[in-house]
């Protein structure tokens, strides 16, 4: 039995698509963590080059300020799938359970449609920023956008497996 989220104790969800989007989750989280490394080491770098060398190398705050971008919304993508965001379930708890699962696919659907909003706005700020170039870096400044639509592209895509989860049994407001 595979668990891919959180809250799927005793349920099985490991259908072939199941797999395929809790893998794409996991290479988000992979990426994001090589992304955060790399920040790492380039302030390393900066620090070095600063105080031992006594030469500030440019080009690091630029670059970290796109990997900070990738870095979040990556996260947060993934955090869609694995139930990791704050969320405020007290409130939702204080109601009877049929209408906790009500409030569930409300949320679940403001969810689907702050993803199209991501996905949607994000396009349109990287195709509009796409002919800029980073100062010190030279590529493309709708490099900062992209992520914000890969985000919401996949935040739509999570959580419509969520909802199709709920149908199957999935309830982690009853838990």
């Amino acid at each position: 039995m595979v668990h891919i989220i959180a809250g799927t104790e005793g349920r099985s969800f490991d259908g072939p698509l199941y797999r395929a989007i809790d893998r794409v989750a996991q290479i988000c989280l992979g990426i994001a963590g090589v992304q955060l490394v790399t920040l790492i080491v380039i302030f390393g770098w900066l620090v070095f080059g600063r105080y031992v060398l006594n030469d500030t190398p440019t080009w690091v705050e630029q670059l970290s300020l796109i990997l900070v971008v990738w870095i979040a919304f990556l996260g947060a993508a993934a955090g869609v799938w694995y139930n990791t965001h704050l969320s405020v379930d007290f409130i939702r708890a204080l109601f009877p359970r049929p209408l906790r699962s009500v409030l569930c696919w409300v949320a679940l659907i403001a969810l689907v449609g702050f993803g199209l909003i991501m996905a949607k706005y994000g396009w349109e700020l990287a195709s509009k920023t796409w002919p800029r170039r980073i100062p010190m870096l030279g590529f493309s400044e709708g490099w900062r956008a992209v992520p914000m639509a890969i985000c919401g592209v996949l935040t739509v895509i999570f959580t419509a497996a969520h909802m199709v989860m709920r149908t199957q049994g999935y309830r982690p407001e009853e838990d």
